[in-house]
């Protein structure tokens, strides 16, 4: 509750504005509740983050090992990460938007969260007939367009409709690994 309510009260403020008061009165709890449980608002906020990118990454690896192949699973798990950011638009917003300007322990995070997606998408080199020959930066790059579109529509205010994303990043994300043609082939499928 208290983390659900940390996330909605940074959706309507920004997550400079909230106060612990704010969390505390969203969360129906007393304030020495809130201080059991987290040392303090910036606390509370990584804890946020830790929460998200966990639950995330457990449904992106449950969707994805539910499949066989390499480009089947990196659909899957697009699916089901697009699918949880419409499912928690506030914790979304709070993990992808506002944890770029809370400070750099919240900024680390989100680096550190953005790095644990990179071993599903490195699967890749394995399957790509270009593997060896591939940018050593191409996981950062396909996984911060991803995350830079999510944002982009994050601010938008096109939470509800970021499921519709998912046949142009998952193109997007297996086009460099295995080519144009092999990855329109492999979404439709």
């Amino acid at each position: 509750r208290i983390i659900a309510a940390l996330a909605e009260e940074t959706v309507e403020r920004g997550y400079r504005a909230v106060t612990v008061a704010d969390i505390v009165s969203r969360a129906g709890i007393a304030r020495n509740t809130f201080y059991e449980n987290f040392a303090s608002k910036e606390d509370c906020f990584l804890a946020a983050q830790d929460y998200a990118v966990e639950e995330a990454l457990r449904r992106v690896v449950e969707a994805a090992s539910a499949v066989e192949s390499w480009p089947a699973r990196v659909d899957a798990g697009l699916a089901a990460f697009l699918g949880y950011v419409a499912e928690e638009p506030a914790l979304a917003r709070t993990c992808i938007v506002e944890a770029l300007s809370a400070g750099p322990d919240s900024l680390a995070r989100y680096e550190q969260s953005l790095q644990a997606f990179g071993p599903l998408f490195r699967i890749g080199r394995k399957v790509s007939p270009h593997g060896e020959e591939l940018p050593a930066t191409l996981e950062e790059t396909v996984i911060g367009g991803i995350f830079w579109v999510i944002y982009q529509r994050i601010i938008q205010g096109e939470t509800e409709r970021i499921e519709e994303l998912r046949p142009d990043l998952v193109e997007f994300a297996l086009t460099p690994y295995i080519g144009a043609d092999a990855a329109k082939h492999a979404l439709a499928e």
